[in-house]
């Protein structure tokens, strides 16, 4: 049966004055099935086409957190998966950002986040 999830492409913005992003990967959040993960994938020449000073080691750092906090890690460790999806997704103006909260429906979470992953990031 197919259950009702939200996700999120997760954008990097290098130089957030010019507004030029490249989507580096996606969270998705499954309340029924209990389920939050991102998955992420950085391609360091796509980011320095748009900022050739870009600190990749720096912004994969930073994306790495992404699935530290879907795991309840750091900061994120007293929060329930809702929350912690929220958070992530909050709009911000920094490096690393999550672009509009999307629905839609699928039997497994996690096979639908590796689709997603596939279609819009690599």
């Amino acid at each position: 049966m197919k259950v009702p999830y939200e996700y999120a492409v997760i954008q990097a913005v290098p130089r957030i004055e010019r507004g030029e992003l490249i989507n580096v990967g996606v969270v998705l959040y499954c309340q029924r099935h209990d389920y939050l993960d991102a998955r992420t994938h950085l391609d360091p020449d796509r980011l320095r086409a748009l900022d050739p000073a870009a600190d990749v080691p720096a912004i994969s750092a930073a994306l790495a957190a992404w699935g530290r906090t879907c795991a309840g890690g750091g900061p994120s460790a007293g929060m329930k998966l809702g929350e912690r999806f929220r958070w992530l997704v909050a709009p911000r103006s920094t490096i690393l950002r999550a672009g509009p909260v999307h629905m839609g429906l699928a039997e497994d979470p996690a096979a639908e986040l590796e689709r997603l992953t596939a279609l819009l990031v690599r």
